[in-house]
């Protein structure tokens, strides 16, 4: 048995939670896939999954041998892309996770020029606005907003993130324009699910009383609201990574300056290693300055 590669073929099967789409991210068959783990099962005499119809379930060793297994072969990795060509070289797939509304807006650009200066990488993108587990989940890196918790992971600073009040002018001049933050009260607000509160604390408590009212409109996706408040239906708090641009285009205004947050900020996220994978590094020397000082969807005043 080629323990390496049956370590492999388990680490994709955990990953993509069936055995026919591990074998075809290894470019192999099922059957092989299967062999595999069931050898790596009877070497160490014991049951790593618990197998379905429909899924896999881990077991308590596969799980603790599925955090080990994946250490091991990125060491391995790190290990050979420090040798030789590989040094300085960036190859390989590279596992991004990033916020579904700032990867649509400002990834595609990055993601070009990044691949056109390291043409053996292969960018595996997944998009989702929840904070996923980047070890457990496989990923590289990870793209996150706000303010982040201390943890044993490496964090890079990328960008100030400036978040707004903002309504569109036919609104405004209906409903008339707040000059307190006690106003909003009286007014529509258009609620994103996953807004951190704590980032935004001069607004906070009335954003929190008006949050479900009925009169607004709750979503998990800062576009659809931002669209929304330019067809006139209330306030909305979003970043200007995302209002930027009908701010410019002067179809959103933004209110109540004075009481804006401070701004949070976009972080590149990935684990602390002795040996970083040159993928991983030539990822985070090429993200950091991309978006400008200040960031380009800034450029609106």
């Amino acid at each position: 048995m080629d323990r390496i590669e049956a370590m492999r073929a388990f680490i994709h099967v955990v990953q993509e939670g069936t055995f026919t789409r591990a074998a075809e991210r290894l470019d192999t068959s099922p059957q092989l896939v299967s062999k595999y783990v069931s050898q790596l099962e009877q070497h160490l005499g014991l049951r790593l999954l618990n197998r379905t119809t429909r899924r896999i379930h881990l077991t308590e060793a596969g799980n603790r041998y599925y955090q080990g297994a994946q250490q091991v072969l990125t060491d391995i990795d790190d290990m050979e892309s420090q040798l030789g060509d590989l040094h300085t070289r960036a190859q390989g797939v590279l596992r991004i996770s990033a916020p579904v509304s700032f990867a649509m807006h400002h990834l595609p650009p990055l993601l070009s020029a990044f691949q056109k200066a390291h043409p053996a990488v292969t960018i595996d993108l997944q998009l989702n606005d929840r904070k996923v587990d980047i070890v457990e989940e496989g990923f590289d890196v990870a793209l996150r907003i706000g303010h982040l918790k201390s943890s044993s992971l490496i964090a890079k600073r990328i960008a100030p993130i400036r978040v707004v009040l903002c309504a569109s002018p036919d609104y405004l001049k209906q409903h008339g324009t707040p000059t307190t933050p006690e106003d909003l009260i009286d007014h529509h607000y258009l609620h994103y699910t996953y807004m951190d509160m704590d980032s935004i604390k001069p607004i906070q408590k009335t954003l929190l009383s008006i949050g479900h009212d009925n009169r607004g409109i709750v979503s998990n996706n800062g576009d659809v609201l931002v669209a929304t408040a330019m067809e006139g239906a209330g306030i909305v708090l979003q970043p200007t990574f995302i209002s930027g641009a009908a701010i410019r285009e002067g179809k959103l205004r933004i209110i109540l300056r004075e009481y804006e947050p401070e701004p949070i900020a976009l972080y590149a996220v990935y684990a602390h290693r002795q040996l970083l994978a040159s993928k991983v590094r030539s990822f985070i020397d090429f993200i950091d300055g991309f978006f400008g000082d200040p960031p380009y969807w800034d450029r609106f005043e």
